[in-house]
């Protein structure tokens, strides 16, 4: 007795539409990720933090934007916002880190973005930028409206608008620096684990544990290593290179070392995502 196949058509048919390709997966994983990082299109429980976060800081600019029309002589420039909301961002990076790369490795879902055309670093690429995008609107966005309050009440006219912008524009550079450098941290702290809660913390303890080796340092009687100190945490890393840049007006004294906190810095950021992208390289492999 012979034994014999049946095809039965159910109805599948064969995708016709385009091939979008690389360039379209790395475009959905970034809007993704910017909008995981204020929890759009997730419960509300996500949202709870991010939005906290953005209120504060929105309301801190909202305060001093009101405090500037009123007293011309008060001192808190668009620069001191980041300074301020320093430990603030630093939780922001720890939450919205684990989120973006953790629940990946937690879930299993890097083989499927792997079997596509993307590849490590398309999904490195992606990641980064979307978290980028997310800390400096943290920033920038606070900085503008605080621009927009001292532009509307400037008695001046248009040389103390444009004056504004002179100190808005370097204030957003500024901004972006906090973001290239706290992402690139964030993001290769919580790609080494898939648990969130652990990655959290592991990003929180990095900047917690440096800060008071500054202290040690900035202590001893050496005025190079007093100058020195602030290369050893990521905020005052920051600051070094704003003081620089800005011309000593952010952070502490660094006498004539700001070209060195500006090339550790340049270089920590390359570094880490080199060590990201062969840790999604490696897991790519697998």
């Amino acid at each position: 007795m012979s034994e014999t196949g049946v095809i039965h058509d159910i109805g599948y048919q064969r995708y016709t539409g385009p091939r979008l390709g690389r360039g379209a997966g790395i475009g959905a994983l970034y809007v993704h990720g910017l909008r995981a990082a204020f929890g759009l299109g997730r419960s509300a429980k996500a949202k709870i933090f991010p939005w906290l976060v953005a209120s504060v800081a929105l309301l801190v600019a909202v305060i001093v934007a009101a405090i500037k029309s009123q007293f011309s002589e008060f001192t808190f420039s668009y620069v001191d916002l980041d300074d301020q909301l320093s430990w603030m961002i630093i939780f922001f990076v720890a939450i919205l880190a684990p989120t973006l790369v953790s629940r990946d490795l937690r879930s299993n879902t890097l083989p499927l973005y792997f079997s596509r055309p993307l590849r490590a670093a398309d999904y490195v690429a992606a990641k980064f930028l979307a978290m980028v995008t997310a800390v400096w609107l943290l920033l920038g966005v606070p900085q503008f409206i605080m621009f927009l309050g001292a532009a509307f009440t400037t008695k001046t006219g248009f040389k103390g608008v444009w004056h504004e912008i002179q100190d808005l524009v370097p204030a957003w550079g500024y901004s972006l620096l906090w973001a290239l450098l706290f992402t690139s941290i964030g993001l290769l702290i919580a790609s080494l684990t898939g648990k969130q809660a652990f990655a959290a913390g592991g990003i929180v303890a990095v900047f917690l544990m440096t800060t008071p080796v500054v202290a040690v340092l900035a202590q001893l009687p050496s005025t190079t290593a007093n100058h020195l100190a602030g290369l050893t945490s990521p905020i005052t890393l920051i600051n070094g290179v704003g003081s620089w840049a800005l011309d000593g007006s952010i952070g502490f004294d660094i006498g004539r070392y700001g070209p060195i906190y500006a090339i550790e810095a340049f270089c920590l950021i390359v570094a880490c995502l080199l060590l990201l992208l062969a840790r999604y390289r490696k897991v790519s492999a697998l």
